[in-house]
């Protein structure tokens, strides 16, 4: 695999954006001259459906029937006991441009959450477990071997469930979208008991014998947390306006006080760098709502930065503005995908 990292969008708690950012992200990586790989480990495939034309319910059923892999299919020799060998994805490529790629997701991936779940708790038969653990990792790092990938962001569920635990704690670095309110606040809060749950589960598993002896090894560090995102909010004057200000500031202070201490104890962060131009010491960066740039995005599957005048059939002062916003929104990604390009790669 090299030099490629995987990096985990991860709340969860629903309806934070992160769907849509990975996508507007992925394609800012992939601009900045990153190769870069998206996952979509939803059962509920919205990252597929942005990506692919047409109504998704069609697509996914003619893409299942397809040559291309899917995030189930691609690991499914483990789950079924197929004697054959995890091997490369064979991904959805992106018209017009080369540095982007596609592992889509599938509407049954749920129904691994089972296997993964007594693998994590070593009941059952552990010989017939112990590729279980390893095995989405060993599958992304062929598919970057055969596609030359710097960057894969994997948009994740908003569960707290043994799939994801398996996702995240295989991933290199994560990060948590956020959205200004009271319940994203309490989804933080929860993630301070979460997460060394998850830590101290796999470090079990990796002294376990029987998994140190698994084809498909298990990562051994658990990943680094690489700040939030706080999105979702209505900017006036360039800023959010008050009410989400006022969240946004909670729940930065949450993170410092009380995430920050956690993971560091956990070996899940670690400070560096120079991050003076942040908006908050451990949040990455502030986007605000999309607004109707979000379903002009949707319908022509092209990232909010990059709508043309043709796509979105305005004029005049609309145009004017809705161009200005996608102008701040291609700054915008272009800051993020420097910002995570400088701390994975120091």
């Amino acid at each position: 695999m090299g030099n490629t990292k995987i990096i985990a969008l991860f709340n969860n708690k629903g309806g934070v954006s992160k769907t849509t950012t990975t996508y507007n992200l992925g394609w800012m990586l992939s601009l900045m001259g990153k190769k870069t790989l998206i996952v979509d480990s939803d059962p509920q495939c919205n990252l597929t459906g942005i990506c692919i034309n047409s109504t998704k319910e069609n697509k996914l059923e003619d893409l299942y029937k397809s040559d291309l892999s899917n995030i189930k299919s691609s690991i499914e020799p483990v789950f079924s006991g197929d004697p054959e060998p995890i091997k490369a994805a064979n991904c959805v490529e992106f018209k017009g441009n080369d540095n982007l790629f596609l592992l889509p997701g599938h509407i049954q991936f749920s129904s691994y959450d089972t296997t993964y779940n007594i693998a994590e708790t070593m009941t059952g038969s552990l010989n017939l477990m112990k590729n279980v653990p390893g095995a989405l990792r060993r599958m992304l790092e062929l598919t970057a071997e055969k596609y030359s990938l710097d960057i894969i962001l994997i948009d994740m569920s908003p569960s707290i469930s043994a799939t994801n635990a398996n996702i995240l704690m295989q991933s290199d670095y994560f990060i948590v979208p956020c959205a200004p309110d009271y319940f994203c606040y309490m989804a933080i809060e929860s993630l301070v008991s979460i997460f060394p749950k998850w830590c101290e589960t796999y470090k079990k598993m990796a002294l376990n014998e029987i998994f140190q002896s698994a084809t498909y090894k298990m990562k051994d560090k658990p990943p680094v947390f690489l700040g939030t995102i706080q999105q979702r909010y209505r900017p006036r004057n360039g800023s959010p306006a008050r009410a989400f200000a006022d969240w946004i500031a909670d729940i930065n202070n949450l993170v410092a006080d009380k995430l920050i201490p956690i993971l560091t104890a956990n070996d899940m962060f670690c400070e560096s760098g120079d991050k003076g131009s942040y908006e908050e010491p451990y949040n990455l960066i502030n986007i605000a709502d999309f607004n109707s740039l979000i379903a002009q995005s949707q319908e022509h599957n092209t990232p909010v930065f990059l709508l043309t005048q043709e796509q979105v059939q305005k004029s005049g002062t609309v145009w004017d503005n809705m161009k200005r916003n996608r102008d701040e929104f291609y700054n915008t990604f272009q800051v993020l995908a420097t910002r995570i390009i400088e701390a994975i790669e120091m």
